[in-house]
């Protein structure tokens, strides 16, 4: 009965849409192909794109209604596939996709580059004492940690110690490795003023990277031990994979290891170039908003990117799950949600 009534709504929504570009809709299907790292590239540019932090109440209520009433074969004539892939945008942008609760805004996707470009700015900071080296460090890994905890595959309950755990190791690793690292340069002899201020400035990519890795790792480790979710093409639930789950963090460790390259990478080698120029030796006030601008666009660029190595909904042939998950279904291959 559901898909007659889906498909009376994918038939009045065409029938609206024979002048349009957009595609024919999909109810909880991408825009564009994920078979393509261009398609989910441009998938995911929906995902964070800020705009969606400034979405009302009323226009989240009126998206999800929408989105219902296609589902029920209840669309209203002349609503068009443009209409129904922008309320699903917005829905996907800031309910999250296990529980169909809000994310609370600056640890939503489409928040990441906002609240995380400031945290950018500091950890690159020049000249940095200890006790800033320690308060970036622990500021950043809080941020990704909620940011983590917040897109995590909640099809399985996750209780708050596994949350505090993942959110100690994290801060720990990065700040170990941070000052480690900045203490090792400090005591470099052979290195010019100006070569050490630049090797500093690299530091906190290592740091970061390591710390992102452990931070997945323990704040989603209970998948790892319960499984996660695996559906069929038709969204049925299948069971519980562990595989799945491994899977699923490989992923998005990969992810979290790529992210900061061109974000902490980038900058620096921009910077050390651009200081060197007449305006801003004429200007150094200019280097802290230059700075600023040199990180937004680096993060820009580098999280559609990274997160687009892998589609969010992954999908796995059942014969290299369990063997109780092949049995379970005809389907030659199941999809879980991997997680942002």
């Amino acid at each position: 009965m559901a898909d007659t009534a889906t498909t009376a709504s994918a038939a009045a929504a065409s029938a609206a849409n024979a002048s349009t570009d957009a595609p024919p809709f999909q109810l909880g299907k991408p825009r564009f192909q994920q078979t393509s790292f261009y398609g989910r590239f441009r998938h995911f540019l929906d995902i964070i794109d800020p705009r969606t932090l400034f979405v009302t109440e009323r226009r989240l209520r009126e998206a999800v209604q929408l989105l219902e009433d296609y589902k029920h074969g209840t669309l209203r004539p002349g609503v068009t596939n443009e209409q129904l892939w922008s309320a699903q945008k917005i829905k996907q942008a800031i309910l999250h996709p296990d529980t169909n609760e809000k994310i609370f805004m600056p640890f939503r996707m489409s928040g990441y580059i906002p609240f995380g470009t400031p945290i950018v700015v500091g950890l690159l900071l020049p000249n940095q004492t200890l006790a800033s080296t320690v308060f970036w460090q622990w500021l950043n890994q809080s941020h990704n940690a909620c940011v983590n905890y917040a897109n995590r595959n909640a099809t399985k309950p996750s209780p708050a110690s596994k949350f505090i755990q993942g959110y100690l190791g994290a801060v720990i690793s990065a700040v170990s490795i941070a000052v480690g690292l900045n203490v090792l340069v400090q005591k470099a002899n052979k290195f010019t003023p100006a070569t050490r201020l630049l090797v500093q400035r690299f530091v906190p990519f290592p740091a970061v990277a390591s710390a992102n890795i452990c931070n997945v790792v323990l704040m989603r480790y209970g998948e790892l031990e319960e499984g996660i979710d695996v559906l069929d093409g038709d969204g049925n639930l299948v069971g519980s994979s562990k595989i799945a789950a491994r899977h699923a963090l490989l992923e998005t460790a990969l992810t979290r290891v790529v992210l900061p390259m061109p974000i902490l990478v980038l900058p620096p080698i921009v910077m050390s170039m651009l200081e060197k120029t007449a305006l801003l030796q004429a200007r150094p006030r200019l280097l802290l908003p230059v700075q600023s601008l040199v990180c937004l666009a680096a993060f820009g660029l580098a999280l559609p990117l990274a997160i687009s190595l892998f589609p969010q909904m992954s999908e796995i042939e059942t014969t290299q799950l369990e063997p109780e998950i092949a049995r379970a279904t005809s389907s030659r291959t199941v999809v879980y949600n991997k997680g942002l």
